[in-house]
C-alpha cells in the first residue's frame, strides 16, 4: 500500500494538471458556488464548500493579524509571529510539543501546510487526504499550534537571524528597493506604508510574539474556510475543534488611520543595476467597492491584458522601451494600491515614463473604445472558470469572501456584473479612483 504522502502528491499533480474529472467538477461549481456559512459557539466565522471530486480537504484559518497591525518600531512582528506558529506548542503540566514532533505529525498524515502574512491578514493552511484517520491528527495539531504556540526562544533567535539576513539581501535588490519605497511614498502616514528592516526585526522579542498572538489570534476574529471531500457534519466538527481552543477577546483593536492620497511626487533612487525599475501609482480601491467590476474591465484594457493592453502596445510594441509593462489594482481592507510597473534601460527611463503617463491620461480622458471593451469583457467572462479550477483556488476565494465580508453569492454574479460594464462605467470609475496629478513615481537605478 502506498504511503499517504505519496498519494497526496499524486492528487496535487492531478489538480495542477487540471484533468477531465476536475474540470467536470468545475463546470458544476462555476454556475453557483455553494458556500455554506455559520458561526461557531465562540464567534469564529466558517465558510464551507463541499465537493467529492477528489479525496482531499483544504483548510484555511485567517485572522486580522497582517502587517498593518505591527506596532510602531517593530515592523515584521506580524510576519514573525505567523511564521513561528508551528515551531512549538505549549502544554500545561507536560512537556511542550516540539517543532520536530509537529512536522512528524504532518508528515505521517501526508499533510501539506503553509502560512501567509499580507498587509491585511495572516493565517495558516492545511491540505490533507479527507478519508484518512491520520487527517484527524493533523487537524488536531493545526488547532493546537494556532491556539497555543510556545515560541521557543532558541528557534526565534534562529528565525530572526534568517529574516535579518534576508532583509539585508533585499536592500541590495532594485525590485525590493522600489517596492518598499513605493509603499512608503503612497502611504506616508499609514501602516500600509511600513516595511520590515533589520533594525525593526532586531527589536522584536518573544514577549512581543506572545502579546501579538494573544491579541490577534482569537476565535471571534477568525475566518475558517474549508473546501473538500467532507460533509457538513464533519465540517462543523472540524471548525469547532479549530475554534474551540482559541481564546475569545473582548478587546477592540485600534482603529487605523484613514488612507489619505498624498500629492504626486517622483522619487529617484540611485542603484548600479543595468535597468531602471519603475513603479507609478496611488492608493485607489477597497474590497467591496461598487466600482470593482468597472475597474477590473478598465484595468484589463489599460495594462492587465498582456499584449492586448494599451500600455503594452504603446510602451513595448510601438516603441520598444520595455520588455514588459503592466497595471493592476490591489483591493484591500482600506484603499489598496493601483500600480503600473516596468523596467527599462536607464537612458530610456524618462521617455518610458512619458509614454506611460500619456497613455494613462488618454485613457482617463476618453475611456475605452467599443472593440477594447468587448474584448476585455469576453476574456474576463470566458477565463473566469480558471479562477476556480481547483480546490486551492476555491479556498482562497472563499477565504477572501469571508475575511472582507463580501456576499456569499459574490462569485455567482461575477461574470454577470462584468458583462454589464459599459464604456461610460469604465471611464467614470477610473476617474473616481485615479488622478494623474496624485500619482507617485519611484525610479530605482536611474
Amino acid at each position: 500500500m502506498r504511503n499517504p504522502e505519496y498519494v497526496l502528491q499524486q492528487v496535487c499533480r492531478f489538480l495542477k494538471a487540471g484533468l477531465i474529472g476536475c474540470l467536470l467538477y468545475g463546470v458544476q461549481v462555476y454556475a453557483a458556488l455553494p458556500i455554506q456559512h455559520w458561526v461557531t459557539e465562540n464567534g469564529a466565522r466558517v465558510f464551507f464548500v463541499e465537493t467529492h471530486a477528489i479525496p482531499v480537504l483544504d483548510i484555511s484559518v485567517e485572522f486580522d493579524a497582517g502587517s498593518r497591525r505591527d506596532p510602531a518600531g517593530k515592523a515584521g512582528l506580524a510576519a514573525l509571529t505567523n511564521g513561528s506558529l508551528d515551531k512549538g506548542i505549549a502544554r500545561s503540566g507536560v512537556a511542550d510539543i516540539t517543532e520536530a514532533q509537529i512536522l512528524d505529525t504532518f508528515a505521517d498524515a501526508g499533510a501539506l501546510r503553509s502560512n501567509k502574512t499580507s498587509m491585511d491578514r495572516a493565517g495558516y493552511s492545511l491540505r490533507v487526504m479527507s478519508g484518512q484517520a491520520e487527517s484527524d491528527a493533523a487537524i488536531r495539531m493545526m488547532a493546537q499550534l494556532l491556539a497555543s504556540p510556545s515560541f521557543p526562544q532558541a528557534l526565534l533567535t534562529r528565525d530572526k537571524a534568517r529574516l535579518v539576513a534576508s532583509l539585508r539581501e533585499e536592500m541590495t535588490r532594485p525590485d525590493s528597493i522600489a517596492a518598499k519605497a513605493f509603499r512608503k511614498d503612497i502611504y506616508p502616514k499609514h501602516p500600509y506604508g511600513e516595511s520590515s528592516t533589520p533594525e525593526s526585526v532586531e527589536q522584536i522579542t518573544r514577549d512581543d510574539l506572545m502579546d501579538f498572538h494573544k491579541t490577534h489570534y482569537v476565535a471571534n476574529r477568525a475566518v475558517i474556510s474549508l473546501v473538500g471531500d467532507i460533509d457538513i457534519e464533519r465540517a462543523r466538527r472540524i471548525a469547532q475543534e479549530i475554534s474551540g481552543g482559541l481564546r475569545v477577546s473582548d478587546q477592540e483593536l485600534p482603529v487605523l488611520p484613514d488612507v489619505t492620497v498624498a500629492n504626486g511626487k517622483t522619487n529617484v533612487i540611485a542603484h548600479p543595476a543595468t535597468q531602471a525599475h519603475i513603479l507609478i501609482g496611488m492608493p485607489a480601491l477597497k474590497r467591496g467597492d461598487p466600482d470593482f467590476f468597472a475597474l477590473t474591465v478598465g484595468n484589463y484594457i489599460l495594462g492587465g491584458g498582456g499584449f492586448s493592453s494599451r500600455l503594452m502596445q504603446e510602451v513595448r510594441e510601438k516603441r520598444g522601451l520595455s520588455y514588459s509593462v503592466y497595471s493592476q489594482f490591489q483591493p484591500m481592507f482600506q484603499p489598496g494600491p493601483f500600480v503600473i510597473g516596468l523596467q527599462t534601460e536607464k537612458k530610456q527611463a524618462t521617455d518610458a515614463i512619458g509614454v506611460v503617463n500619456n497613455t494613462l491620461n488618454d485613457f482617463l480622458r476618453n475611456g475605452p473604445d467599443t472593440t477594447e471593451l468587448q474584448s476585455a469583457r469576453d476574456h474576463l467572462v470566458n477565463s473566469f472558470a480558471m479562477q476556480m479550477d481547483n480546490n486551492l483556488k476555491v479556498l482562497e476565494l472563499i477565504a477572501m469572501i469571508g475575511y472582507y465580508h463580501l456576499p456569499l453569492d459574490y462569485l455567482d454574479h461575477w461574470t454577470e456584473k462584468v458583462g454589464q460594464v459599459t464604456a461610460a462605467d469604465v471611464k467614470a470609475a477610473m476617474n473616481r479612483k485615479l488622478n494623474a496629478e496624485k500619482m507617485v513615481t519611484v525610479i530605482v537605478g536611474q
